[in-house]
């Protein structure tokens, strides 16, 4: 069975170009619950191709639906699906998980090193590993694209994203610049929790004083 599945990946790293795209975004609430979405694609050049694509599992929905099946998760939605029109195969998962570090249990992160710690002075820590992907029998590493979109529930620090906009944070890269492996990280001041916004005092106090400027009428006439 070993044999089996060496030949097949050797078959599918010849007949393909290797232009894989893996795009993730993920938002992480201040209990460290959330969500995520994973679209990853890739070219394929025959209906051979996308039939051996599909061998391996990274394109079979019940491999997907497995791999994500977990007590802290919920699948929202998943699909497989080819587009002819630019001859690509897509796989997109979009799934809620009760706690973020969990995810580290599912195959899918297997070796990413998925963490949200404590930091000094109430900060925290997110960190996240990209390990290394194997390369050779003719893959165009610059052309392998792989980008981490994250929405982090608090006031950016610092961070080595490769681009920022307020609490979301950009990791673009490709193959070559992951290289041996490569650590995302960024230190965050959380948001409050269950903070009560100032409008709700503002309401509550022009309430009050209506019902006070009401009893006092009344008790006038």
């Amino acid at each position: 069975m070993k044999k089996k599945n060496l030949i097949l990946i050797f078959s599918l790293v010849l007949v393909l170009n290797g232009c894989l795209n893996y795009t993730q975004i993920t938002t992480i609430r201040t209990d460290d619950s959330g969500e995520s979405y994973i679209h990853y694609w890739m070219k394929f050049y025959t209906k051979n191709d996308s039939s051996l694509i599909s061998q391996l599992g990274i394109f079979n929905k019940d491999t997907l639906v497995n791999q994500f099946s977990a007590s802290f998760t919920k699948i929202n939605s998943l699909k497989v699906f080819k587009d002819f029109s630019d001859s690509t195969i897509h796989a997109q998962i979009k799934f809620k998980f009760s706690k973020f570090d969990s995810l580290n249990l599912l195959r899918p992160f297997k070796n990413s090193e998925l963490s949200i710690k404590k930091g000094p002075n109430g900060t925290k820590i997110f960190s996240q590993f990209i390990p290394p992907f194997a390369t050779g029998f003719g893959f165009d590493t610059k052309s392998i694209k792989i980008k981490y979109t994250y929405y982090l529930p608090g006031e950016i620090i610092n961070n080595n994203a490769t681009s920022k906009s307020n609490n979301k944070l950009v990791w673009d890269y490709s193959l070559d610049d992951i290289g041996k492996g490569k650590i995302i990280s960024a230190t965050y001041i959380p948001f409050r929790l269950k903070e009560t916004p100032p409008i709700i005092y503002a309401l509550a106090l022009i309430v009050l004083l209506i019902v006070l400027l009401f009893l006092f009428k009344k008790k006038k006439v």
